[in-house]
């Protein structure tokens, strides 16, 4: 047990968080009691968080509520509940919706980031005791993803968090804490892009940006943005789109645009909007051979992927992604100093900063396609 944790007896907490009751109705702020963190467990104070897709996904779908949503966020270690030593007050972290208990099998294994023990939670809880943390005059509210960040103060499993350097300013790297990771992280872990390849993106969000940026940064010699917004072929060619096909401008399926336009097809797709049949789109427009289709995004309806079975006799691969393959504990720190570094970019991801009360604002924005990240600033 770390000094800290014996000496210190922390509380129940009163704060502010935006709490959704209903699938698509606007956050509500109340004042909520969170716990103190149990054993292994810490309690963050959040210093800001973005706005990712999945969250809107969820709130406009998911049933279980009430629910504090938010994932992606960056914040300051308040207290640290028994047996906890890799963490104490003060500590900067990133918080992580896929944790790194390091000692399960996938954990143990370089082929995945799937941990076993602290993977994607589904039910609104937290993992040690599938309990909650967050309380509204006395009613449970659940989790989202393990983390809940639109909340003043959070608990997550100390496996579910990042120690990043003091130095690294919270209102830029929260976004390494999901979308621009993932992004980056499925261009090089996931496809492994080489130098000169022709790669093609099909969505332009955050998670499609990270992935032109990564496929840039790997010397590939065409990279082809498809979106439906044309207002986003500007920002595009800021991470390296050479190439922006918007499918509503063509009398033709646009995998046929693709090959035509790629000499045969893309060594390298990705599906970064959450659309399965955009999936099957993906694998058409890559090569034979060698063609690899990476899927990153969540689908809100028919999670079921169909394909001919052609495009696998003819040597086509289709490879899922989560956070990029990276391994939170082990690699986001090396991805922080890399930003750091100035070999990333993060800033330009970020259109707009908005207060914690303005949360339904960064809704509506992502929502309308009026932003890639919202940075969500919590009071001091």
């Amino acid at each position: 047990m770390s000094s800290s944790s014996s000496i210190d007896q922390p509380n129940v907490i009163t704060c502010k968080a935006m709490v959704a009751w209903e699938a698509g109705k606007d956050l509500v702020m109340e004042e909520v009691e969170v716990s103190p963190p149990q054993p292994q467990e810490i309690r963050v104070k959040v210093i800001c968080t973005s706005l990712c897709r999945t969250d809107i996904t969820a709130w406009e779908s998911q049933a279980i509520f009430p629910r504090i949503f938010g994932h992606e966020a960056s914040g300051i270690v308040e207290s640290v509940g028994e047996g906890v030593t890799e963490f104490v007050k003060g500590d900067h972290v990133l918080t992580v919706f896929t944790g790194e208990c390091k000692t399960c099998k996938h954990c143990e294994s370089k082929k995945s980031n799937m941990c076993q023990v602290l993977g994607l939670e589904r039910r609104g809880v937290m993992h040690s005791d599938q309990g909650t943390r967050f309380s509204v005059k006395g009613k449970p509210v659940y989790h989202y993803c393990a983390v809940s960040s639109f909340s003043e103060y959070t608990v997550v499993h100390s496996g579910c968090a990042v120690k990043v350097s003091q130095q690294a300013p919270l209102e830029k790297i929260c976004l390494l804490s999901c979308g621009v990771a993932a992004g980056l992280g499925a261009a090089w872990n996931v496809a492994d892009i080489s130098k000169g390849s022709i790669v093609v993106i099909f969505g332009l969000g955050t998670v499609g940006l990270a992935v032109a940026q990564g496929a840039k940064l790997r010397g590939a010699s065409q990279i082809i943005g498809v979106d439906i917004n044309p207002e986003k072929y500007e920002k595009a060619k800021c991470f390296g789109v050479t190439d922006f096909l918007n499918p509503n401008e063509y009398n033709e399926p646009i995998q046929q645009v693709i090959k035509r336009i790629s000499g045969g097809g893309a060594d390298y797709s990705f599906e970064c909007i959450g659309n399965t049949g955009m999936v099957t789109t993906a694998l058409q427009s890559c090569c034979d051979g060698w063609g690899l289709t990476v899927t990153l995004g969540v689908p809100k309806t028919n999670p079921e992927i169909a394909s001919h079975y052609s495009a696998f006799l003819s040597g086509k691969t289709l490879k899922g992604s989560l956070f990029g393959g990276w391994k939170p504990k082990s690699d986001l720190p090396s991805l922080v100093n890399k930003y750091m570094n100035r070999e990333i970019q993060v800033d330009e991801f970020i259109t707009h900063n908005l207060p914690f009360e303005d949360i339904n604002k960064a809704f509506t924005l992502m929502r309308e396609g009026k932003c890639l990240r919202c940075v969500i600033h919590m009071p001091n």
